[in-house]
């Protein structure tokens, strides 16, 4: 070690926090992710050049804080008159739904939607909870059951419609 210290150097990396990914109040494993690989554009959804700078924005915004949580949160997250944050609905709902299913998405999804705000949905997929840290055989990776698998911008609540009472 040199006889001279730098200050302004000690001073200056003594300023930044240190943390880690084991330290025991790290949730970094338990948020969730969101994973654009499947988006889907059809005649029922919106591309992102459909939606203006304001609605991006949200869009934006609502996945920085969704990402905070794990999605078993957003499932329990009530929003609305009777729904959640989350809705989780298994099978692709052929018959409530102006969407088609696309070819490219495994057979295993676990088709839902997040609410963004009144009839806007973000529409997409989770894995099974049996597929959870299964290694898959050719990439030897594992599944990861907290990611959220977008296939669809719904504007308009078409993905799953319900009745107005």
């Amino acid at each position: 070690m040199s006889r001279f210290g730098n200050s302004a150097k000690t001073q200056f990396l003594d300023g930044f926090l240190e943390t880690s990914i084991y330290a025991s109040h790290d949730d970094l494993a338990a948020r969730c992710k969101f994973n654009f690989s499947y988006f889907d554009v059809q005649p029922a959804g919106q591309d992102f050049e459909e939606w203006d700078h304001g609605q991006l924005k949200k869009l934006l915004n609502k996945l920085k804080d969704y990402s905070r949580e794990s999605l078993s949160h957003w499932r329990a997250q009530p929003v609305g008159a009777a729904g959640t944050v989350l809705a989780i609905y298994g099978a692709f709902p052929t018959a409530k739904s102006d969407f088609k299913a696309p070819q490219h998405v495994p057979k295993e999804a676990q088709w839902g939607r997040f609410r963004l705000e009144s009839a806007v949905r973000l529409v997409g997929f989770v894995l099974p909870s049996e597929c959870s840290g299964v290694v898959h055989p050719v990439t030897k990776q594992k599944f990861d059951c907290n990611t959220f698998y977008v296939a669809f911008l719904d504007a308009n609540h078409k993905f799953y419609k319900t009745e107005k009472k």
